[in-house]
This record gives C-alpha cells, structure tokens and sequence, in this order.
C-alpha cells in the first residue's frame, strides 16, 4: 500500500508551524500507524532529514501517550481505539492522511506531533487521589462493595488520560476526564472520605488550566478510545454542586 502523508511541522512551542508532504510506499496492510511512522522516519534519516517528532510509549492501548488527530478524529478512524491499534487497512491504498497534534489551547505543542499534556497531571494532583490507608489488599478486600459500584468504579478508571477528548469537544473541555477520575473514587468507600474536597479541587484546576465548558454534545464520548460514557459528567456536576452546599 502506498500513502501520501500530510504532516504538521513544528520546530518548537514558538515557531510557527506548517503541513509538509511525504510518501511511503510499500507499506504492508497488517503494519501499525505507528509502525508506518516509523517506516517514515527510518526513510527521512537515511535522506539526512529531520524526523517526525511523535508520542509513543506502551503500543498496547493502555498508556495513552499515542495522541494523534488523523484525517479529523482522534486516535483515528476506528472507535474505541487509540492510535497504536489503528492497523494501515483501515485506509485506501493511495490515500492521503492529514495527521496533525492535538488542538487545545491547554495542551500547547512542544514539536511536531507532540504536545503539552500536563494539565492533566495537574488537575490529579489537584485532587484525583486516595490520602486515606487502604493498607494491603486483603483489608482494602475487607470492606464489601456492591458489584455495580465496584463496575461503575473500574469503567471510570479505564480512562488513560490520553487527551482526545480535551482535544475533540468543540470547547476544550475536559469534563469527561475529570469526571472520570471523580467517579472512580466516589463509588468506592475509600473515595469519599475527601469527595466533597475532590470535586472542587479538580474544577477550579480545570478552569485555572484554561479547558472550557461542558456543552453536552457528546463528542468527547463518541472519541474516548476505551468509550468513557458522559454519564459520568452528570455524578461530577452532582458531586461538584454537593461539594458546595456544604460550604
């Protein structure tokens, strides 16, 4: 298969940045979008020219770092899946590729591909964590939790914090990832020793950090690679307006 790659250049956060054009050729239907970067790169230093500058880590869907907006959607033209399990059959043969960094004004690009992501880390260290002992798992197993809590918890904490849906809302906002790290721990007993403190925390961060409003369009949802529901931004505006009733 062959492609024509249409490819944000940026030198640096300062720079001013522009598309540029390459092929690559030969690329086999099974390779990785990652790979064929890859493939690219290797043929770019062998020509003695710069290197795609682009985020990478675990290549298995569960770090995130893979953040890419491809031909308009984030991570790619599959659903619930990030960049590194899009697999080059999911294109034309001879098609043309727009792949481009992130756009959000909370994640400023760095070089290339790669951009800024740690607003996010701000936000958790905000209030995305557990303070009280669990101590080891058989006392943390000790304390009995209902199945469809426990359920609730763990589809929440699947979110890996990749940024598509800061990246994807038409706002900027990032309301699907803090609710998703507030419900992880409102449903469990250990989360809501500091709930109320939680909530609050997170979203004076997120507006502090610059990320808009919530409209409810659904988008950041529709993006999430492991389909991170929006009804989680309904327990975050209930645990946030709680949170202020107590005050």
């Amino acid at each position: 298969m062959n492609f024509t790659l249409k490819i944000w250049r940026q030198k640096d956060a300062k720079s001013k940045g522009a598309f540029e054009y390459y092929k690559v050729s030969d690329i086999s239907a099974d390779t990785s979008f990652l790979e064929m970067l890859d493939i690219l790169n290797n043929n770019l230093i062998h020509e003695g020219k710069e290197p795609v500058a682009f985020d990478h880590d675990c290549r298995e869907g569960i770090c995130g770092m893979c953040s890419l907006h491809i031909d308009g959607q984030a991570h790619g033209p599959s659903q619930a899946a990030t960049t590194c399990q899009i697999y080059m059959r999911k294109f034309k043969d001879g098609a043309t590729i727009t792949i481009e960094p992130w756009r959000s004004a909370a994640f400023p690009v760095i070089k290339d591909l790669v951009v800024n992501r740690s607003a996010y880390d701000q936000i958790l260290q905000a209030g995305g964590f557990v303070s009280v002992r669990t101590n080891s798992v058989p006392d943390a197993n000790a304390i009995p939790i209902a199945k469809a809590d426990a359920d609730e918890s763990m589809d929440a904490a699947a979110c890996i914090g990749c940024g598509a849906c800061a990246a994807t809302c038409k706002n900027g906002s990032a309301m699907l990832f803090v609710a998703a790290r507030v419900s992880s721990l409102a449903k469990l007993p250990q989360g809501r020793v500091e709930g109320a403190r939680r909530a609050k925390a997170m979203v004076a961060k997120m507006d502090e950090l610059g990320f808009g409003n919530c409209t409810n369009t659904g988008a950041c949802q529709a993006e999430c690679p492991k389909s991170i529901s929006i009804a989680h931004i309904a327990r975050l505006n209930r645990e946030f307006l709680a949170a202020k009733f107590e005050d």
